[in-house]
């Protein structure tokens, strides 16, 4: 899998974390993925500490391989895969848009997370060591070139915790389906999105559970089993009109 880096500035649409410069570029295939990407601290999702992810150009992460599905299931799925779906859908950057990702240790982007991180979870104390960021940038719905989707996931981890944003930029109108959450082995753990399989897609860009237009907040180190959504997700659903 050919892989780059790019130079280009910085640039932070939305609620999405810095991306671009210094990033690592994943090859224009459809229904491609990132190489295993090793991860430079283990990064626990609900008791499991994993060391490697691989970036899904078809909006997903997964930890143990890569997977190329491009026609989601509905979450709980009750299946034996660990997935982190921040926008699952049929994408195909083989003529347009980026998909990139990077990884922090210092920086701007772990005081950003910290802060972030306290806020929508108040009274942990939260210091941040880790972050992985990936982006898709302007990649448009396989078979129809013209759209453009932008989104990205950010995992958090310091100490025993972690956390995942789901960050949402300009999402184009579309019929595909789409599942946007994450779910986990035998659906111990899941949340779905709201908007997920419904045919208002582009509300992604101004929903949240932070009461931060287009994005969404989970804590994701906890072991205790739910069927029914995490129950450390902070805030409530809210709506930010489009003008607002």
């Amino acid at each position: 899998v050919n892989t780059s880096t790019t130079d280009d500035p910085s640039t932070t649409p939305g609620p999405l974390y810095p991306f671009g410069a210094g990033d690592t570029v994943s090859s224009r295939s459809d229904d491609g993925s990132s190489p295993p990407i090793t991860l430079e601290q283990p990064f626990v999702y609900f008791g499991k500490p994993y060391q490697q992810i691989h970036v899904n150009h078809n909006g997903h992460l997964t930890f143990n391989a890569a997977f190329t599905s491009y026609t989601p299931y509905r979450f709980p799925a009750f299946s034996s895969r660990d997935l982190i779906a921040p926008f699952w859908t049929d994408l195909d950057n083989r003529r347009n848009g980026t998909i990139s990702y990077r990884q922090y240790s210092s920086g701007s982007v772990l005081q950003q997370a910290t802060q972030d991180i306290n806020q929508y979870f108040p009274n942990l104390g939260f210091s941040v060591n880790w972050v992985f960021v990936a982006t898709w940038d302007k990649v448009p719905y396989y078979n129809t070139f013209g759209t453009e989707i932008t989104f990205q996931v950010v995992l958090i981890a310091g100490g025993q915790s972690s956390f995942i944003l789901m960050n949402y930029g300009e999402i184009a109108p579309t019929t595909q389906n789409i599942q946007a959450g994450y779910d986990t082995v035998n659906s111990i753990h899941y949340f779905s999105i709201p908007g997920s399989f419904q045919s208002n897609d582009t509300t992604f860009s101004y929903t949240s559970n932070v009461n931060v237009a287009g994005r969404w907040a989970f804590q994701t180190n906890a072991t205790t089993s739910t069927t029914d959504g995490p129950s450390t997700t902070p805030g409530e659903f809210t709506l930010h009109p489009i003008n607002s």
